[in-house]
């Protein structure tokens, strides 16, 4: 059974992540211990106790999901003798959760991806001031659709307005990214076309947009500057779709990625057109989990996050 190894995105955090798998290993005891001393700050504490307001903010979110990821990776090599070079044919993460995907594929260290997702965080944070932007699912829509009705949305508003597909999530669910009145417009157009809802979402930037090009400045200058490994598992792209070994080619698609689509209904399906048929969601939620039900109901997914999940996975083994 060809398995790959999958890492979500922002969306999926929530208070009180990452606790129970402290409390009962010490791979992940370390994991969170280096993140906390990376940053200069007791960040396992804001994860395991909130206030979700503090957690939610973009700068903390993206490392703290990325630091649950990674405790169940180590975790899951300790007590279940998991190898990602022998066990998985590919690694993908959903957003900032292809930063996950490459520490745990050895590509990135801890340390260099804990600082790399504080600043991307704060990048997207500032490159966008408050109000001027928006993201809105439209549900019910194809990938193809979507871009057509974020075409007409920016030349119906001209004057500069943005507005793009920042999500192919699959199983008719695009989020279109860009100019707040842009995305209002597409969310009118987008019910023309048949889409069942669109409905604006709750996120404090308007990510995987043109208008987050100086965060992806950012990023080039910092990527520019860290190691990076070629990963010991393909890592599917969410620019590509496909998989990217050679590490100066993940440099350049880390810095596209900001401002490009997360092309995740293609990335999965390829994965499973070359013989994935098990997907194994590691950090906090089940969001990538729901997701593949929609996008390739053969696979199967398996979401782990909690010791019980641990344990789940070890007899499945």
């Amino acid at each position: 059974m060809g398995q790959a190894f999958v890492f979500p995105g922002q969306g999926s955090q929530a208070v009180g992540m990452g606790k129970a798998l402290a409390e009962t290993y010490p791979q992940a005891r370390a994991v969170f211990a280096e993140v906390d001393d990376t940053l200069g700050q007791k960040l396992s504490a804001l994860m395991f106790e909130g206030p979700e307001a503090e957690l939610t903010l973009t700068a903390n979110t993206q490392p703290a999901l990325m630091a649950v990821s990674l405790a169940v990776i180590r975790v899951l090599e300790a007590e279940a003798g998991l190898d990602l070079a022998r066990d998985a044919a590919f690694v993908a993460g959903h957003s900032l959760g292809e930063y996950s995907a490459l520490a745990a594929a050895g590509s990135l260290s801890l340390a260099d991806t804990t600082r790399l997702l504080r600043l991307r965080g704060s990048a997207m944070q500032e490159a966008v001031p408050p109000g001027v932007g928006a993201m809105a699912a439209l549900l019910g829509l194809d990938y193809e659709t979507g871009v057509a009705v974020a075409k007409q949305a920016m030349e119906e508003q001209g004057g500069g307005a943005v507005c793009q597909i920042a999500n192919d999530n699959g199983g008719g669910q695009v989020v279109a990214s860009g100019s707040k009145a842009a995305v209002e417009r597409a969310m009118e157009i987008a019910k023309s076309k048949g889409a069942k809802r669109a409905l604006l979402l709750p996120v404090s930037a308007p990510f995987h947009c043109a208008l987050m090009q100086p965060a992806a400045d950012v990023m080039a200058d910092a990527l520019a500057k860290v190691e990076i490994k070629a990963p010991k598992v393909p890592l599917i792209s969410n620019v590509l779709a496909a998989p990217v070994e050679d590490a100066k080619d993940i440099r350049g698609l880390l810095v596209a990625q900001v401002t490009g689509t997360v092309r995740w209904r293609e990335s999965v399906t390829y994965m499973a057109s070359k013989g994935a048929t098990l997907f194994v969601e590691c950090g906090s939620g089940k969001v990538l989990t729901g997701l593949l039900k929609r996008i390739v109901d053969t696979a199967t997914g398996v979401s782990i996050g909690t010791p019980a999940d641990i344990d789940a996975f070890k007899a499945r083994t």
